[in-house]
């Protein structure tokens, strides 16, 4: 006769779940500090136009967006139909945009203030004489690093 029995039926061992919180934490924390929140809700039709040379900017901490297009469908009631400019999350005038533009500035290091960029998103059915205006406003605020928005496609001529 042995003095040892043979352990009969044992099986394998249930999983720990002792670590399952600190594993879920620490995805929720992951995706907390990488998930970006979309700054602006745009209020305008932004169909951007074509470009085949097109360059992304390095630092868009340091840019500055002015939106342009035509009102979307659900507030043309109350601001018509013509294209408008937006200027964080309202719809603007072009007088507005130099005091957008020294409020921007204002809120950047100061260091940094000459590598400002203003990106303008135009619709691509906006009319040249609006961007000009624009551009007039933002000379006379001293914002002359300008961007245009574009997406990558062939330019076919009318």
């Amino acid at each position: 006769m042995s003095k040892f029995k043979k352990k009969s039926g044992g099986g394998t061992p249930g999983i720990s779940t002792a670590s399952l919180p600190d594993i879920v934490f620490m995805l929720l924390f992951f995706f907390m500090v990488t998930t970006v929140m979309r700054e602006v809700e745009l209020l305008v039709d932004n169909t951007k136009p074509l470009a085949t040379e097109i360059k992304k900017l390095e630092r868009k901490s340091l840019v500055s967006y002015i939106y342009v297009g035509k009102p979307k469908d659900k507030y043309i009631p109350t601001v018509g139909s013509e294209p408008r400019i937006q200027l964080n999350d309202a719809f603007a005038r072009v007088k507005d945009i130099q005091q957008y533009v020294i409020a921007e500035k204002e809120a950047i290091n100061e260091a940094e203030r000459p590598l400002m960029t203003v990106s303008i998103k135009a619709d691509e059915d906006v009319k040249m004489g609006l961007i000009t205006d624009i551009k007039q406003e933002l000379r006379k605020a001293e914002a002359l690093k300008i961007n245009y928005s574009t997406r990558k496609g062939e330019v076919f001529g009318d």
